[in-house]
């Protein structure tokens, strides 16, 4: 059996520029596409930070801490920011340049802060539920009804919906993690439905001569003609094919999160809600409402899809029924 650690390292074709040779050394490692986008960004950024003419190999881990403490103390970026430039320079030293920083590194830290999340009451998310329509409101639903992040409501592919059991299966979530929740049985019809429309859709788009979805490689690898079955095709797919950005070919993609994000802000506003609501909100409200029912919080840490039971607990600082029965002793006066 092949040790791993003797594997030769992949190196980039050196007649390529810097640039490139990321883009191939991530593409090598199946680094997801926003991942190759975010750390190109920060990469570029690094560069342009010390004039834009210098070669990212004559600098050294000296000058990535002095990069990454300018983004600390000047730009004033959050510390989950800071950790995502450091990873992306990481991941070019170590992987494209050959020249692991190893630790050396201690630039000044960004605070990290840990705030209490927004929680909607349920007659907040009814106000919201009812307003957002269509496609978008269905999505809403899912996020709320499930615990689902955006990206993984929008990833969601035909496959992943089980109406038999009451159960969606998460793919590939937050950390690259697998999981299973529960699918509410008020939106089933409604979600039945709207399957069709997609099935149809996919059907058009074989007659077409189209019909092929994104799959990552390992499984385009594996199952050479599942880009073009219904099952792997996405539930909330784009209106309009696109070109694929890294194949070059016409697909059809997801929907784009910022259709939903825009649908929820507006709701936000149409209904008078003056807390700061987000997509995200819905999944912190899920939680929360899930704890106020009596739902045992080691059963929610897996609908979470969390590691540490630690991350469910924040939760249990904003259940109402820890408050409603305390009195204020400004109400004794």
């Amino acid at each position: 059996m092949e040790n791993k650690e003797n594997k030769p390292k992949f190196k980039p074709n050196p007649s390529l520029k810097l640039m490139d040779q990321v883009r191939e050394v991530l593409r090598y490692h199946h680094y997801a596409y926003r991942t190759e986008s975010t750390y190109g960004q920060w990469i570029l950024r690094y560069i342009r930070f010390y004039g834009g003419k210098t070669h990212p190999k004559l600098l050294g881990a000296g000058d990535v801490e002095r990069f990454l403490s300018h983004l600390a103390t000047e730009g004033k970026v959050s510390s989950s920011t800071q950790r995502q430039a450091f990873n992306a320079l990481v991941f070019l030293y170590r992987d494209v340049l050959d020249r692991p920083l190893d630790g050396k590194i201690t630039p000044a830290r960004s605070k990290k802060h840990q705030r209490p999340p927004t929680v909607m009451t349920k007659e907040e998310v009814q106000r919201l539920l009812k307003i957002i329509d269509g496609t978008h409101g269905l999505m809403a639903k899912l996020l709320y009804g499930c615990g689902l992040r955006l990206m993984e409501c929008v990833r969601l592919r035909v496959q992943d919906i089980d109406f038999g059991q009451n159960k969606i299966f998460v793919r590939g979530g937050k950390g690259g993690k697998d999981r299973t929740t529960l699918l509410p049985k008020n939106i089933k019809e409604a979600l039945q439905a709207h399957m069709k429309r997609v099935i149809n859709l996919h059907h058009s788009d074989l007659q077409e001569g189209f019909g092929k979805v994104y799959l990552p490689e390992a499984l385009a690898r594996k199952y050479k003609n599942a880009e073009r079955e219904t099952r792997w095709q996405y539930l909330f797919p784009a209106k309009k094919r696109s070109i694929d950005p890294r194949s070059g070919q016409e697909m059809r993609h997801h929907i784009l999160e910022s259709g939903l994000q825009k649908a929820v802000k507006c709701a936000v506003e149409q209904a008078g809600i003056l807390k700061r609501v987000s997509c995200h909100t819905f999944r912190h409200s899920f939680a929360t409402h899930m704890l106020e029912n009596g739902v045992n919080i080691r059963v929610l840490q897996t609908l979470m899809g969390h590691a540490d039971v630690k991350t469910t607990e924040i939760y249990t600082h904003v259940m109402q029924r820890d408050i409603e029965n305390i009195e204020s002793p400004l109400d004794r006066l």
